[in-house]
């Protein structure tokens, strides 16, 4: 390109190639990111036009209207960025182009070493125009100042400055207004001079631009090749049901209808745009290792990445978008995780999400049961891990228990018999198996309600200390239980006046014939009919997260207590009959063993001792 006088050079300070070395090579996993950096800032270009056109109407006097065009020219081999925005004068040129140098690259490089949060380098240091080095070994930018006669040519193939000039007439004349940056494309990036490849890019980062974004080709019509429309910051009352449903399923890649809507903007601190959706069908990545969420993050319409943790791992099936006006353009996605701005915007959106399936959850109950079911296990995972709001989370949970389907906390502690102060539950791998638990038996009698948990999240949540309402969490298979103060449902419930086994005695013989293989033998609170079955101690774990641990090996089963029902027939046969007595004791262990889903130590001793019982008892 020609100038009608002498380029000026103004050189880049000595670390710049080190800084663009290191920019293209490690800052960007991806060389696409140039051309979104480039569209970002053209549709910044277009909105301070817009802006400023509101207090001076003379900048926009000729109608051209603000716009974004990309050409490629596979003959000069170059691909030119257009708009018709805001444009620079020169010093505007130097100040934004070269604010590598200007800031000093030194700084720069101390800050990219050494921050963990990069998010605001990019406003720092230009670094969003330099991506496009990664794919130009020079860029030539032309630039006419809305309003302004002069029109001023800033280049530089990036190692040692950049050169500054007037511009020739013709390229004068190319802009009327706004920059046209001009990239000359290093030989490994001539794709980007296909149209599919410059179509796929622009649907996939800068598709909602609210500026049209033409495709000029070498032959042909100009063509928008974006929808310009971002539904997310359109006013609520300008859409329509189905208007969301297209939406959900765009930008989730889904085929199901949205169970939940949520749409709304916040302003005041931070400006930002929230369209969310709960699906009603579980997506196929629900429960991936990774646990990522699949919400997009856009700043100012641009998008700037699709799994940039914008809520915590237990609402990962959210799907949708957030739009921020304030958040820069970052670096890196990865230093994107830790900006505190972003963290702050994670916090209000991850309450306001929870607080809008707290109101389905009372108002469209039918709604919210559509959800639950879906990702209940999931929205679980929360209880273990979001202490902060453990108690929302447990308002919302739905269970199972021995009085009905889909009961919440609020619903159980209400029902709550005299003098009952726990939440009693019981975690297993089945709900057919849980309610023929023995361990249930001397809550059944009292009309006791029991959670009964059968996802396998529900042995780790469990684990922590909680309460609901100041009334706490008890497992049935951990620590003690008395019900004494609970009055029975029934009063022929009550069998204190039955026979019961010297409990000392009894104790003492099932101790020495099981011997190392528990930890304790104790009469049980929680058996009516059953004649034993097996508890952890206080201090331990819930046997089920036990045999969760050690199915994946990280961590042994510790030897259980065994509880004895002193009225049981075969406990009292055990304390009168000596010469049985080991084979009885090995008996109550082994289906206490049985009954928790365990099987026996060795089944075929098992199996052998039942037989013989039965034999003896038939007098065989």
């Amino acid at each position: 390109m020609t100038t009608t006088a002498a380029a000026e050079s103004q050189p880049f300070q000595a670390e710049v190639a080190e800084l663009l070395h290191l920019m293209v090579h490690s800052v960007y996993s991806e060389t696409d990111i140039f051309l979104r950096e480039l569209i970002s800032n053209a549709s910044d270009a277009c909105d301070k036009l817009r802006y400023e056109a509101i207090a001076n109407p003379g900048l926009i006097t000729d109608g051209t209207p603000p716009e974004i065009r990309i050409v490629p020219n596979k003959a000069a081999d170059t691909l030119s960025v257009i708009d018709t925005g805001i444009g620079m004068e020169r010093q505007e040129l130097i100040d934004n182009l070269g604010t590598i140098a200007r800031s000093g690259t030194k700084s720069f490089l101390s800050k990219l070493t050494e921050a963990k949060d990069g998010a605001n380098l990019i406003g720092q240091f230009g670094v969003g125009f330099y991506a496009a080095f990664m794919v130009a070994d020079r860029i030539v930018v032309t630039s006419r100042r809305a309003g302004s006669d002069e029109v001023w040519v800033w280049s530089s193939e990036g190692g040692s400055g950049f050169e500054i000039a007037p511009a020739s007439e013709e390229a004068a004349g190319r802009v009327a207004r706004g920059t046209e940056i001009v990239l000359h494309l290093k030989k490994d990036a001539a794709k980007y001079l296909e149209a599919y490849e410059i179509e796929r890019i622009v649907r996939e980062y800068s598709d909602n631009i609210q500026f049209p974004i033409l495709l000029v080709p070498e032959e042909g019509e100009p063509r928008q090749i974006n929808s310009a429309s971002a539904l997310w910051q359109r006013s609520k009352s300008e859409l329509k049901p189905e208007d969301y449903a297209q939406a959900y399923k765009q930008i989730a890649g889904a085929f199901d209808e949205p169970a939940m809507t949520l749409h709304y903007r916040a302003e005041g601190r931070q400006s930002y745009a929230v369209l969310l959706f709960a699906p009603s069908q579980k997506p196929f990545d629900l429960f991936q290792v990774e646990r990522k969420g699949k919400v997009k993050l856009y700043v100012r319409r641009v998008f700037i990445a699709d799994d940039a943790e914008l809520l915590p791992a237990y609402l990962r099936f959210i799907r949708g978008v957030i739009d921020s006006e304030d958040l820069p353009l970052n670096i890196s996605r990865e230093m994107l995780q830790n900006n505190p701005q972003l963290a702050q915007i994670r916090k209000a959106v991850t309450s306001r999400v929870i607080g809008e399936l707290e109101t389905l959850g009372e108002k469209e109950p039918e709604t919210f049961t559509k959800i639950w079911d879906a990702f209940g296990p999931v929205i679980k995972e929360g209880l273990w891990e979001d202490f902060e709001r453990r108690e929302k989370l447990l308002a919302l949970a739905r269970f199972t228990t021995t009085s009905g389907e889909k009961r919440s906390l609020k619903q159980i502690v209400d029902d709550f018999k005299p003098n009952q102060t726990e939440i009693y539950y019981l975690v297993g791998d089945s709900i057919e198996r849980l309610k023929s638990n023995p361990k249930l038996e001397s809550a059944r009698a009292r009309g006791i309600e029991v959670l009964l948990l059968t996802d396998p999240v529900d042995a780790f949540w469990t684990s922590a200390p909680l309460e609901f309402g100041g009334k706490p969490l008890k497992s049935l298979s951990q620590g003690d239980v008395d019900f004494g103060l609970i009055p029975l449902a029934d009063d022929k419930e009550d069998k204190k006046d039955e026979p019961a086994a010297d409990a000392a005695t009894t104790i003492a013989v099932i101790k020495d014939a099981l011997g190392e293989r528990v930890s304790d033998v104790r009469a049980s609170q929680r058996l009516t009919a059953s004649a034993s079955c097996l508890v952890a101690g206080g201090d331990a774990r819930d046997r089920a997260l036990e045999r969760l641990l050690a199915q994946q090996n990280r961590g042994e089963i510790t030897k259980p207590i065994l509880e004895i029902n002193l009225r049981h027939p075969l406990v009292a046969a055990l304390a009168s009959d000596t010469a049985q007595a080991k084979d009885l004791s090995l008996l109550l262990f082994e289906q206490a063993q049985i009954l928790d889903g365990e099987m026996p130590d060795d089944p075929a001793a098992f199996a052998s001792r039942m037989n013989q019982l039965v034999l003896r008892g038939l007098g065989k």
